[in-house]
């Protein structure tokens, strides 16, 4: 109780108050204009988060962060296109209740999901604060960089279809954070005389330019699209009632949301689909998925919406980022020196707790302002792109330039957003970068410090937690290596199969090797294993 009542004291001041309210309404703003989201927002604002006390600029940020995806769901039932990229899945079930003339109704429902999944994960990460707080003390220096490096694994092989360019570019993220001064000796590196990369690249620099101009550059390229939005009708606070129907799907996608956004690198994607299959699986009416179901609709967005405050887990009891949103937020913590990971939530539990009730009235506050504004709100969707790219554009370089008043630093932005948008083009990830660069900054001063105390291998993985996350490490890779094999045998096989069935030979045969397999598929497999056991024998 003491506790709460701390809190609170935090809370209850006029900017606090102040920053809640903007954050709120801001990103509900900003998710409902397509192309924008909340990377673009927090990258622009997170220079001046700079002077403010940390809990007024985390505030902020945070309320961009969880209120967004709210508004993304607007142009996604409405027109078809989600406002954030985490909206995509709810466009399979909201625009068709559009079509069919239910947008009031589809909102409603989509804006109970989203304020469901967000007090449900707030709730469980309250409750579950003191365990955080008795665990927090066992990590050290090795157990930090075994669980940063483990984030940086589980970002890298989070990009299916796409590890080894995630990979190269996490590399890169990490060779940017070592240009300049060395932390333990404090000599050049990477400098090539060049004085004005001895102070190294600035994060939000970078972030900038891979996020914000980048993005500008797209929508300038671009061209403006007509976009007729549908009348509403109907209540909006019938989605309340409807979701009171559905407590299982709504309970079990809250719960995926939580368990994967403390996963580092895993996200609302992950936690989306497995929400929406899962509800997919056990519905009474499966076909209606994908053609207006409110089932489907109440997965995507409890899900989504459950995951931005447990991905504050690992950035509070750890120091480590999950994704580039987390990790923007991390530099408002160093600027003010309050260092997340073990010792806050041994010295700061109350900081921790206010940080909970602050998206948990964000909650609130983003609920009643959609259910009475809607009407307004979905003008938002009509503004031309160029105008948003020159807005951007604009407020991107006097970002970058107050944070050191240095032209050379807006130069520096303009090349990685150029860059930025080179990979926006290629459909390739700019996450890594950004992770690699906090990750890679923790990594090396963890490991340094670690090092003193270590004499053999072994010596790193003696303690519990550290061979937990040792142990962890090689699961994921090990899972991963098996995961592309699957996927590469099956695809040959699938090529094989569609090229022998061209023909009537083909075909012929591929009958004959299933139905041989079928009926000797065992004893082929133990003959080919009694042959192994001996050849490994002989060695």
């Amino acid at each position: 109780m003491d506790l709460l009542i701390s809190a609170f004291d935090i809370l209850l001041r006029w900017d606090v108050a102040l920053a809640l309210l903007a954050g709120s309404v801001g990103g509900v703003l900003i998710g409902a204009i397509p192309g924008v989201g909340p990377a673009v927002a927090i990258a622009i604002l997170l220079p001046a988060t700079f002077s403010l006390d940390p809990i007024v600029g985390l505030t902020v940020l945070l309320g961009i962060y969880g209120s967004s995806m709210y508004g993304g769901a607007i142009p996604a039932i409405l027109i078809n296109t989600p406002g954030t990229a985490v909206n995509a899945l709810t466009t399979y079930d909201g625009h068709p209740m559009t079509a069919r003339g239910e947008p009031r109704r589809a909102l409603s429902l989509a804006y109970s999901a989203s304020f469901f999944g967000g007090v449900f994960s707030v709730v469980c990460l309250i409750l579950f604060a003191p365990v955080l707080a008795k665990v927090a003390p066992m990590f050290g220096s090795r157990e930090i960089f075994l669980a940063a490096l483990l984030g940086l694994i589980l970002v890298v092989v989070a990009h299916r279809g796409q590890t080894l360019i995630a990979g190269a570019l996490a590399c890169l993220g990490i060779f940017l954070n070592t240009i300049g001064m060395e932390p333990v000796k404090y000599t050049q590196r990477y400098t090539f005389g060049q004085d004005f990369l001895g102070g190294g690249i600035n994060l939000i620099v970078v972030v900038l330019g891979l996020f914000a101009l980048s993005q500008a550059f797209v929508l300038l390229t671009d061209e403006d699209e007509k976009i007729r939005v549908s009348r509403l009708r109907g209540g909006l606070f019938q989605g309340l009632r409807e979701l009171a129907r559905h407590p299982r799907v709504a309970g079990v996608s809250a719960s995926f949301g939580v368990l994967m956004g403390m996963i580092p690198g895993v996200g609302e994607f992950t936690a989306q689909f497995m929400s929406y299959t899962y509800a997919q699986k056990t519905s009474k009416r499966p076909q209606d998925f994908g053609r207006g179901s409110s089932e489907g609709l109440i997965a995507a967005e409890t899900s989504n919406n459950a995951v931005p405050a447990a991905a504050m887990v690992p950035l509070l009891a750890l120091g480590i980022p999950g994704e580039a949103l987390t990790a923007m937020m991390l530099s408002v913590f160093y600027v003010h020196n309050v260092v997340p990971g073990p010792g806050l939530f041994q010295n700061d539990m109350d900081f921790v707790v206010a940080l909970y009730l602050a998206l948990l009235i964000l909650n609130v506050l983003v609920l009643v302002f959609l259910l009475f504004a809607t009407g307004a709100l979905v003008q938002v969707v009509r503004i031309p792109n160029r105008f948003l790219g020159v807005c951007i554009l604009t407020l991107s370089f006097v970002g970058v330039y107050s944070l050191r008043n240095s032209v050379t630093d807006c130069l520096l932005a303009a090349g990685f957003g150029v860059f930025g948008f080179v990979l926006k083009r290629l459909s390739l990830p700019a996450v890594p970068i950004i992770l690699g660069m906090v990750l890679g900054g923790i990594m090396e001063v963890k490991l340094r410090a670690a090092m003193a105390r270590i004499k053999t291998p072994f010596d790193f993985i003696d303690r519990p937690v550290a061979f937990i996350l040792f142990s962890l490490i090689i699961i994921v890779l090990v899972a991963h290596v098996l995961r592309v094999r699957k996927d590469r045998l099956s695809l040959k096989e699938a090529e094989w199969q569609t090229k022998t069935a061209s023909t009537s030979f083909g075909a012929l045969m591929w009958r004959r090797r299933n139905s041989f397999l079928k009926a000797h598929g065992k004893k082929v497999r133990a003959r080919h294993s009694r042959l192994l056991r001996r050849l490994t024998g002989l060695f």
